[in-house]
């Protein structure tokens, strides 16, 4: 059952290309860059997608959930690919494009070459990113309406594959198990493998304890795309760059065709040309780490000030809102939460909630 296909990512890309092509200096640099890193993250979950669902979108004891985001007490977890089935398993696949393979060292560490320099370099390992998306996957689902056995809830089982292209090359250690990284056309045997690994007394007691009807699977799975939330959007440099070249101030002079000499208005009229709230050009999307986009993470503060520390990449990331010209907006800090004030637009609005 296919119950949620991929978000439509074409509006994301057409403005990177655009920032691509119109931007400039680092600007540019960034949105290219950024551009490189979703096309290729986006190919790799639909080549990915393609082979899930065609052994799974039809079959009536499985739930097939694409690109589905969930936001519980401050976390986040962006799973690519969900399959749910009908013996309360879940598996949490995550995946991966690499142009030339990824290698994985004795220490568990993943590193993947780079072309350009000739050498592998370090990445954030997908086997941990996946344990805590699941984590807080974990946590929504208690939060949800599940099937009961004798007035008890049934709770689900959790399984993690990351998935890498088929023609990718994969490193192997001998000592760390990595296993659970696979190629994505051996997601159906790897899973059969699972089940025929089990024994088979334990794996008959736990079919009749915990099977369900695929009716069920549905409902539990829909649920779950019923909290799915999109990343925020526009990207901040998008942002940033919308409100520099499109937000401008009017002025009686703009409609007239005799030019007259800019004077300055009096602070009671800048005051009541003061824009409503659903004007305003704010930025209170919450924090996103400037090298792998991840919304995982606390706000610190340091020596120039507060910045967002990724616990997906440990990358520090400055905070900078955008608003109107001439408007200073800032965060304040209240607790573990975080706001957006900007006193020239007299609003005050809740930005990020650390862990």
């Amino acid at each position: 059952m296919l119950i949620k296909q991929a978000d439509d990512h074409s509006e994301e890309l057409a403005q990177l290309e655009q920032l691509t092509k119109s931007g400039a200096g680092d600007a540019a640099k960034h949105a290219a860059k950024d551009l490189a890193i979703r096309k290729a993250g986006l190919k790799g979950e639909a080549e990915s997608a393609y082979l899930i669902d065609f052994h799974y979108a039809a079959s009536p004891n499985w739930a097939v959930i694409h690109d589905l985001r969930l936001e519980h007490n401050g976390r986040t977890a962006q799973i690519d690919h969900l399959l749910i089935n009908r013996w309360m398993e879940c598996y949490v696949l995550e995946s991966k494009h690499f142009n030339a393979g990824i290698k994985i060292t004795e220490d568990g560490e993943f590193m993947r070459w780079n072309d350009y320099k000739h050498t592998f370099e370090g990445m954030p390992s997908p086997l941990l990113q996946n344990e805590r998306h699941i984590a807080v996957l974990r946590d929504v689902m208690n939060t949800l309406e599940l099937p009961t056995r004798l007035g008890l809830r049934i709770t689900f089982s959790f399984q993690t594959f990351v998935l890498v292209a088929p023609s990718a090359r994969i490193d192997r250690p001998r000592k760390f198990d990595a296993s659970r990284v696979i190629k994505s056309d051996q997601i159906k045997e790897r899973i059969w493998r699972d089940i025929d690994n089990e024994n088979a007394l334990m794996g008959l007691m736990r079919t009749a304890a915990k099977i369900v009807s695929g009716d069920t699977v549905r409902d539990v799975a829909q649920q779950l795309v019923n909290l799915h939330r999109p990343a925020p959007w526009p990207i901040p440099s998008a942002t940033m760059a919308v409100t520099e070249t499109s937000i401008k101030p009017s002025t009686p002079a703009a409609s007239s065709s005799v030019a007259k000499p800019a004077t300055k208005a009096p602070a009671k009229a800048v005051k009541a040309a003061v824009p409503p709230p659903s004007a305003r050009a704010t930025s209170c999307t919450g924090p996103q780490c400037k090298e792998c986009h991840s919304h995982e993470g606390n706000i610190l503060h340091g020596k120039y000030g507060y910045y967002f520390q990724c616990t997906v990449c440990h990358a520090n990331t400055a905070i900078k809102f955008t608003c109107l010209p001439g408007h200073k907006p800032r965060l304040r800090k209240a607790g573990n939460q975080f706001f957006r004030d900007c006193a020239e637009c007299g609003s005050s609005e809740l930005y990020f909630t650390n862990a």
